[in-house]
């Protein structure tokens, strides 16, 4: 799979958790916030980790933002501070943009500036809408780019009893973990350890070939 160029701008629990998982995947991830102490905590974890101001345009073309091929752009309940970094990622010329909106008007300000996917994590986690057909197992798609996506993936029957480790599903399916929801509960970043259950959702990241593979086997 070809290897692009991701940046993420705003460094919360979402934003934070699709920088890492991107950049496992073998991606140069490039995360940017205006809080130096998220930068430090990522900084072992991307590519490269910048304290800026995404909403200043000479700090962006600095960082060379242009030759991004996907910004994904998590900035949290600031929507002035978010329309205005997809606004300037647009007009340096980032190829792909997917924005995190708070609510419909802001969904509709980034619509009107051209963003290619909008996106509502909070609610659209826990929204199930089949990917593919009706019976579909993939409950809910959120498309990165076109080589990846993230999914909410209906535990399969072998999977049921083992842990995150035994499953090794990076090595054995070419997905990434971000979360397990239980019921009502969600756990971010679960251990090698945490035991899937009967009923658990699996939130991955992974590339679009292999989330139609793991649609295949979920029975």
């Amino acid at each position: 799979m070809k290897r692009k160029q991701f940046v993420v701008i705003g460094l919360g629990r979402f934003g934070s958790a699709i920088a890492k998982e991107l950049y496992e995947l073998g991606n140069d991830v490039l995360a940017i916030d205006a809080d130096e102490d998220r930068i430090q905590e990522i900084s072992n974890d991307v590519t490269h980790a910048v304290q800026a101001d995404a909403t200043d345009e000479n700090s962006l073309r600095t960082l060379g933002i242009s030759n991004f091929d996907v910004a994904v752009v998590t900035i949290g309940s600031n929507v002035q501070a978010s329309v205005m970094a997809a606004l300037l990622v647009k007009d340096l010329g980032v190829k792909y943009i997917i924005t995190k909106a708070q609510n419909e008007l802001h969904a509709k300000l980034l619509s009107k500036l051209g963003v290619d996917r909008i996106i509502f994590p909070e609610r659209d986690m826990g929204i199930r809408v089949a990917h593919n057909l009706v019976s579909s197992n993939i409950l809910d798609y959120i498309e990165l780019s076109s080589d990846y996506s993230i999914a909410e993936i209906k535990t399969p029957t072998e999977w049921i009893g083992k842990t995150l480790k035994e499953l090794n599903m990076r090595s054995n399916y070419g997905i990434n973990v971000m979360a397990v929801k239980r019921d009502n509960d969600v756990n971010v970043s679960p251990s090698a350890d945490d035991v899937i259950v009967e009923g658990d959702v699996i939130v991955a990241i992974g590339g679009a070939e292999e989330i139609n593979k793991i649609e295949k086997i979920v029975t």
